[in-house]
């Protein structure tokens, strides 16, 4: 049976106090449970002020085997931020823009960029796997696509973890392994019809939108779009062609992390659930979990959370 357990994003005072709330217990300096094991969503660092502790507290978890984890697009950028580009690129896999180091900052200012902990700590984001497809669930940080899992699947081992030889392609905006792992680790974008735009929340002019990709009724780019509250009559009705959506099978639970949904935790549909409810957000976040016991159908119930402090 599995707690899963959604985005921390730095916060390990929330980790820890979920935890103890679903009855695991710190022994030998490991948390545990006699019954139980912890999936952990991805998403560990950027924008929380313990982000050391956090990555201390799953990384033990993982390799004492009382828990399993995905990596999150937070975990895909600090690698690509770190590694240095071949020699037929300048800089690193991604660019140190100001935007991106202060995306980055609060990261690299507690861990200490370019020490033995950073580097460790790299190492072992390298190790997470991109998806869990397990006998009873599946486990993505963002968008189960079958199209982009098999783009990716030439690169990845066969514990669906990238390859070294990988990196530099996923992280290429020319290439396919690019737009895959973009739309795995960070969720599907369809474009506006042409002439359509909105601004983000940091005001940049966006010609694309994050789609609620789960959908299976109401398939206009509005309904769909996940876009800031004030630009939303901006996002036309004009239905979206429903091939553009991957779809999903249902053939078992799936769970992902990513959205910074809000209000009360519960179930997208029947067979996937988002565990992102920003605990790292202004106000009225939480940290939220999934006591699966292995049902198909997603259960209300189920949820689990802790306010943000």
């Amino acid at each position: 049976m599995y707690d899963l357990i959604g985005d921390i994003h730095g916060h390990a005072s929330e980790l820890k106090a979920l935890l103890a709330k679903m009855g695991y217990q710190k022994m030998d300096g490991e948390w545990q449970h006699s019954e139980r094991k912890v999936i952990f969503l991805g998403d560990f660092v950027d924008r929380g002020p313990e982000q050391v502790e956090t990555v201390q507290i799953a990384r033990s978890m993982v390799e004492s085997g009382n828990a399993l984890a995905v990596m999150g697009n937070h975990e895909f950028n600090a690698v690509c931020w770190a590694t240095p580009a071949p020699k037929n690129r300048t800089g690193y896999l991604r660019a140190h823009t100001a935007k991106n180091r202060d995306q980055h900052q609060a990261f690299l200012d507690q861990i200490g960029e370019g020490g033995d902990l950073h580097k460790s700590t790299i190492e072992w984001f390298k190790t997470l796997p991109l998806f869990l497809d397990l006998p009873e669930l599946r486990v993505i940080h963002a968008c189960w696509h079958t199209e982009h899992l098999t783009t990716i699947s030439r690169l990845t081992d066969d514990q669906n973890r990238l390859l070294p030889c990988a990196w530099e392609a996923c992280s290429r905006k020319d290439s396919e392994a690019y737009e895959a792992i973009e739309t795995l680790l960070k969720g599907l974008e369809i474009a506006l019809p042409e002439g359509q735009y909105f601004l983000d929340k940091e005001k940049n002019k966006r010609t694309d939108v994050r789609a609620k990709w789960w959908q299976t009724e109401n398939l206009t780019y509005r309904d769909l779009a996940m876009v800031p509250a004030s630009e939303i009559e901006k996002i036309p009705h004009d239905p979206v062609e429903t091939h553009i959506l991957p779809g999903y099978d249902g053939a078992k639970p799936l769970f992902v992390g990513h959205y910074w949904l809000r209000g009360e935790p519960a179930p997208l549909n029947d067979h996937i659930a988002c565990l992102d409810y920003s605990v790292a957000g202004d106000h009225g976040g939480k940290l939220c979990a999934y006591r699966s016991d292995l049902e198909q159908d997603i259960r209300i119930e189920n949820f689990e959370w802790v306010e943000a402090v």
